[in-house]
This record gives structure tokens, sequence and C-alpha cells, in this order.
């Protein structure tokens, strides 16, 4: 579902695995330009936030884990924190977010953060 009002977007959290990989997917399918990372990445994307995006047809092809440090951070007309305390001198944070973590979590919990993500984009 495209939106009209492309937004250029970073999502910033810890270990860019699950939570932030999840709003870029779900903000390039509104029609965002959309990337994110983390100030500790994690070596892969949870298995779990890749499957709750597959059960509303989105994929993170091309997506990975990568640093804050790695990524060039001006440009965007917003950079979130998924909301774990981040704390990023060199970004300007927009927004936070505050989504509790899901990793390590049961799969429903992954599902409730993705929809809440979802909502989150929709009020772009």
């Amino acid at each position: 579902m495209a939106n009209t009002k492309n937004v250029k977007l970073l999502f910033v959290c810890v270990g860019n695995t699950c939570r932030s990989q999840m709003a870029e997917a779900i903000a390039k399918d509104l029609g965002h330009e959309a990337s994110s990372a983390g100030t500790h990445p994690g070596k892969k994307i949870a298995t779990n936030a890749i499957k709750v995006l597959s059960e509303i047809g989105l994929s993170v092809e091309n997506q990975y884990p990568k640093s804050t440090d790695d990524i060039e951070n001006h440009g965007f007309d917003k950079i979130i924190s998924m909301g774990c305390g981040v704390d990023c001198p060199n970004l300007g944070i927009s927004q936070d977010w505050n989504l509790e973590d899901p990793y390590g979590r049961e799969i429903d919990f992954y599902r409730e953060t993705r929809d809440k993500i979802f909502n989150y984009l929709s009020d772009l």
C-alpha cells in the first residue's frame, strides 16, 4: 500500500536485528525511502522478524544489520529511535517510539511490535 507522502527515514536501535529492520521494510512498502542501523549491530536479522514480515507479504531482501557509524547520517527527514535508550550523539533523533525489544521473545510479541510500527508509520 503505497503512501503519497514520501519521507526519508532512518530507524535506529541497539542491535538492528528486529524493530529497526521491521520498520525499514514496512516504511519501504509504504513508499518511503528508509534505512536502519544500530549502535551495536548483531550478525543477522532475527528469524522471527523475518517471519512476521513475510506473514504480511514483506521481505527484508537486501537488508542487513549495520552500524550507525557506517551510515551517512544526514539528509533524513526523520531519524527515529525504536526506543531502547539509544544515545547517538551524532544523530539528531526526531522521535522515540519507545518500543520494547522483541529479541528472544515469543513470535506473538514480534507480531505486536510489527503492528505498532505499522501504526506509527501510517500516522507520518
